[in-house]
Parts: C-alpha cells; structure tokens; sequence
C-alpha cells in the first residue's frame, strides 16, 4: 500500500448503541475501523471490529495523533451526550460535549486533510413541525439544548465542508429502537429514556412500570406517534453514505427514518405480543416540548445514497429489542 493511501476510518463514540451497529457492519464490510470512545456510556463488549482506543474527541492532541497514525479518510462522528431532559438542567455539558468537541474534531480533520466526515445528527432539530412530518428543508427549529448542541454541529460542519473541500454527510435520526438480530449487540444504556427500551426492560423485570407521557394527544389513540427506525437500518445508512461520499457525492443532510410512525400505546402493545404477557403501564401528563406526532419525510435518503431498509416491522424492532434485554440479564455488558 502507497503511503498516501488512506486505509482507516475513525469512528467516535463507536462503543455505543448506534455506533457499535456501524462499527460492526464496517467490520464486516472489510474496513478498517479505529473507534475512539472514552466509555463514559458505551461498552468495551460492544466493540466487535477495529481497534479501540480510549479517549476524548475533544482531545485534539489525541485525535491528530489518531488521523496520522491511520492514514484516516472518513470519520463517523457518533460521540454525543444525547438525554433531552438532561440536556435541559445542564446545557453546557451538551454544548461543550456535542458542540466543542465537534469543534475540535474538525479541526483535526481539517489540518489532517480528511475527505469525508459523517455525522450522527438528529431530528430534534426540527422542533415541533406543526404537521407532524418533517422533511430535510422543513424549519429547524430545537426547542431544547440538545437539538441546539446537534444543528450547531451541522451549521460548523457546513461551513467546514464549503471552505476545505471536505464532503460530509449529516444523517438527522428520528426514533432508533431494536437491537442487532443475531443479539451480540444492543442498547445496554443505564437509565435509558427510549420507549422501546424502557418497555423492554418492564418487561423483564428491571423496572417496575411503562409511563405514558399524554393520552390527550390529536392522535387516533391520543398518545404520540414517532417514525421507529431500527438501528441495523440506521446503522446501513451510515455504510451507504460511505460509499456515496466515496463515489465522489457532494455534501448531503438526510432525514433518517421510514416514513411512517407508531403511537406509544401500538408500540407497548407490539411488546406484549412479544413478551406474551401484558405490560403495566401508568397513564402520566404529557412531557414539555413533546411533539404529537414527528414523523420523518424519507424519500431523500432512498433517491440520494440509494438505502433500502430491511426491517420496517415494528413486531421485528421489538422482538429484536426483547431478545437483547433477556440476554443482558444474563450477561450485563462491560
């Protein structure tokens, strides 16, 4: 191999839920992968390809070291604080996490001559779309720090990409639920707040109840409808973007979801014909700032970078998710 062949694409935050998915399919893929993570909430078990090196992205001593060593070409930026409540009661965590050490980050790249970057942004950043449904040139509008630290993060990256020539995609996610089908790999977050897997969990003991945050919803059944994506899906996505950059694509943001959502009570129902039994539920007032209905507007990730998700099924997402909790009780991840 040439010395400036690059031969290595870093992944931040690899050791998490979603990054873990990518760092896997990367793997699989034949890449190689390097995944910096510090583990403050990922898991060395759920690093099944690549190196991992335990680390901060905002360490940019660190990080340049890495882009040198490896001859990176891509990053895949996961790395984020990513608890809407919390980034509420503490929003400079998520602006320095989230947006900083994006900063930082790009930086690095900058100086390293990085190609392509892909980030992990989010539909937050949307707000309340008043119909419902959002599109990738619907208004962004966060109405919360986290949503804020994340379009940031795509307003830098923007403008990175539009003064070194370096072509990014920035895929917003709407609700990533499920687990890897063959259950080596899942969501292991402590204190989750993703209804999939805090449905789960009631299921299998490990919390004594599944809230529901408004029934007085304009919805068919009054509770909130979300697009449920599943995280094998999501983590495609990211490969597809890869070769689309690769092929020499220009700079792309992309709503990643279905395209259609479910409500809080039809995803808590999908769980009890997995589970068999029924789940306890306790009816609470609506959360502030959630939206009725947040579905995405999808066709773009399909025409752009062609995607083709394979598993659009909700009893699927759950069953995966269910199977992936009952193996944690067994072997909690480390």
């Amino acid at each position: 191999m040439s010395n400036n062949k690059r031969s290595a694409v870093l992944v931040t935050g690899g050791a998490g839920y979603i990054g873990s998915h990518v760092v896997r399919q990367l793997g699989e893929a034949g890449e190689k992968v390097i995944v910096l993570d510090n583990l403050s909430t990922g898991f060395r078990s759920a690093v099944l390809a690549g190196e991992l090196v335990v680390g901060d992205t905002g360490d940019r001593k660190l990080v340049a070291a890495l882009l040198a060593e490896h001859r990176i070409d891509t990053i895949l930026h996961f790395a984020a604080h990513i608890v809407v409540p919390e980034s509420v009661s503490h929003p400079l965590k998520y602006y320095g996490n989230n947006t900083c050490s994006t900063r930082n980050l790009l930086e690095c790249a900058v100086a390293a001559d990085v190609k392509h970057f892909i980030f992990s942004s989010t539909a937050a950043v949307y707000g309340i779309p008043p119909e419902g449904r959002a599109a990738e040139d619907s208004p962004t509008a966060p109405i919360n720090p986290y949503g804020s630290s994340k379009l940031m993060s795509e307003w830098m990256l923007r403008d990175t990409s539009a003064a070194h020539g370096m072509q990014h995609v920035a895929l917003r996610y709407f609700n990533v639920a499920g687990a890897d089908p063959g259950t080596r790999i899942g969501q292991s977050t402590r204190e989750a707040t993703l209804l999939t897997k805090v449905a789960c969990e009631t299921a299998v003991g490990k919390r004594p109840h599944v809230s529901i945050f408004g029934t007085d919803y304009p919805t068919p059944d009054g509770t909130g409808i979300r697009d449920y994506i599943h995280v094998e899906d999501l983590a495609r996505a990211h490969l597809d973007a890869l070769s689309y950059l690769r092929d020499g694509g220009q700079s792309q943001v992309l709503n990643c979801g279905y395209g259609h959502g479910y409500s809080v009570r039809e995803v808590i129902a999908a769980v009890e014909r997995a589970h068999g039994q029924p789940l306890p539920a306790r009816e609470e007032d609506r959360r502030p700032g959630d939206p009725p209905t947040l579905v995405a507007v999808a066709d773009r990730i399909r025409a752009v970078i062609g995607w083709q998700p394979k598993y659009d099924d909700l009893d699927f997402i759950v069953d995966s998710a269910l199977r992936w909790e009952r193996h944690l009780l067994e072997h909690p991840a480390r």
